[in-house]
C-alpha cells in the first residue's frame, strides 16, 4: 500500500473504505514508519505540531450499577477502588485550577453511574458556571453517563462545551462487554448532546477481545456520528474486573490503530487516552504522529505518568502545547 498517496487522497476529500482501513491495521511491522508518516501528513495538515492537553477529575467514584467488564467502578468489579459520592462544587472548581496549572486546555468532569441524578446535575451545572467565570478559555467536558435531552440542554446553558460518552466497542461486540445497557443507548446520548449544541466526544477501548474488523467498525461508527473528539483507550486490565488478565495488545499494533483512526477521521481530535503508558510504553512519542491530544495526570482509577515526563516528551518531539479553545475542523 502507498500510505503517502492514500494520505494525499484523504486530504483531497477521499473517504477510505473499510477494506483499506483493515489493511492499515494489518500493516507489516517493517512498514510501520511509512504508515505513521502518512498519518502525520494528515495530522499536520489540520493540527500542525500542536498537542491538546486534557485533565480528568473523578467527581464520583464507584457506586455504579452497570456491569461493564473493563471498569473497576462497576457493580461486578471486585477491584479495591475508592468509593465516594458526588463531590461538592468547591472541589470540582479547585480541580479546574489544577488543570489550568498543568497547561490542560480541556477539563473533564467525570462521574460514575448510569446517568446523573438531578442533584448531581445541579452540582455539575453550578461548578461549570463558576469555572467559566474563572477560566473563560478553558474547554469544559462533562462525562456523566446516559443523558436525557433536557439534561443535555441544561448542561449547554451552563457552559459545557463538550460531552463525552464513548461507544467503547463495536455494535456487534458490545454485549460481550456489558449487558446493563445497549449500544444504541450510547449512540442516543451522543446525539442528544449534539442536538443540544454540545460538541460530541466519543471514543473506544481497544484490546477487549474484539477483532480487527470490530476496530474498523468503531472508526466508521465514530465518523458517522461526527464525533469532534475521539479518545482512543487501550485496555489496562484491572485485577478484580471481568477482563482481568486480558493482554492481547502490543505497542506496534496500537500505533496502527491510531493511524487508522487518523486516516478514517482526518479532521478530528484523536486523543491517546487510558492505557497509554502501559500499552505504548517506550513508543509513546510515536503515537503523536497520528494523534494530536493526550491526557495529563491520572485517569479515573489508574495512575498516569508524571506531567514532567509528558512535557519532556513534547519538547523532545518539537511539538507545542495547544492552549486555544476548541474549534471545530471541517
Amino acid at each position: 500500500m502507498n500510505y503517502e498517496q492514500l494520505a494525499q487522497d484523504v486530504l483531497k476529500g477521499y473517504e477510505i473504505t473499510d477494506e483499506e482501513a483493515l489493511a492499515l491495521l494489518e500493516t507489516p511491522d517493517e512498514q510501520l514508519l511509512k504508515l505513521l508518516d502518512g498519518a502525520y501528513t494528515i495530522r499536520h495538515a489540520y493540527y500542525g505540531n500542536r498537542v491538546k492537553l486534557n485533565m480528568i477529575i473523578n467527581t464520583k467514584s464507584g457506586l455504579c450499577p452497570e456491569n461493564c467488564g473493563y471498569c473497576a467502578q462497576s457493580i461486578v468489579s471486585k477491584a479495591p477502588v475508592e468509593k465516594y459520592a458526588m463531590m461538592k462544587s468547591d472541589e470540582i472548581v479547585e480541580g479546574a485550577k489544577r488543570a489550568a496549572a498543568s497547561n490542560a486546555g480541556t477539563y473533564c468532569i467525570v462521574a460514575s453511574g448510569r446517568g446523573p441524578r438531578e442533584q448531581e446535575l445541579d452540582i455539575v451545572i453550578d461548578s461549570v458556571k463558576r469555572i467559566k467565570e474563572e477560566h473563560e478559555n478553558m474547554t469544559v467536558c462533562a462525562c456523566l453517563g446516559l443523558l436525557q435531552p433536557e439534561q443535555a440542554k441544561r448542561l449547554k446553558e451552563a457552559g459545557v462545551d463538550r460531552y463525552n460518552h464513548n461507544i467503547n466497542t463495536s455494535a456487534t461486540h458490545h454485549e460481550n462487554i456489558t449487558t446493563s445497557h445497549n449500544y444504541d443507548d450510547r449512540v442516543r446520548t451522543v446525539n442528544y448532546a449534539k442536538e443540544a449544541g454540545i460538541s460530541p466526544c466519543s471514543g473506544v477501548i481497544v484490546g477487549m477481545g474484539e477483532t480487527k474488523k470490530d476496530v474498523v467498525n468503531m472508526g466508521r461508527s465514530l465518523r458517522n456520528l461526527d464525533a469532534d473528539s475521539i479518545p482512543v483507550n487501550f485496555l489496562h486490565a484491572i485485577d478484580g474486573t471481568p477482563l482481568e488478565g486480558l493482554d492481547e495488545l502490543n505497542p506496534r499494533y496500537n500505533l496502527k490503530v491510531l493511524a487508522m483512526f487518523r486516516y478514517m477521521n482526518p479532521t478530528k481530535e484523536i486523543r491517546v487516552s487510558g492505557g497509554r503508558e502501559v500499552n505504548l510504553r517506550s513508543l509513546q512519542p510515536l503515537s503523536l504522529y497520528a494523534a494530536n491530544s493526550i491526557f495529563v495526570g491520572d485517569y479515573l482509577t489508574t495512575d498516569g505518568q508524571e506531567n514532567s515526563s509528558d512535557f519532556a516528551m513534547l519538547e523532545d518531539l518539537g511539538f507545542e502545547i495547544d492552549r486555544e479553545p476548541f474549534e471545530k475542523n471541517e
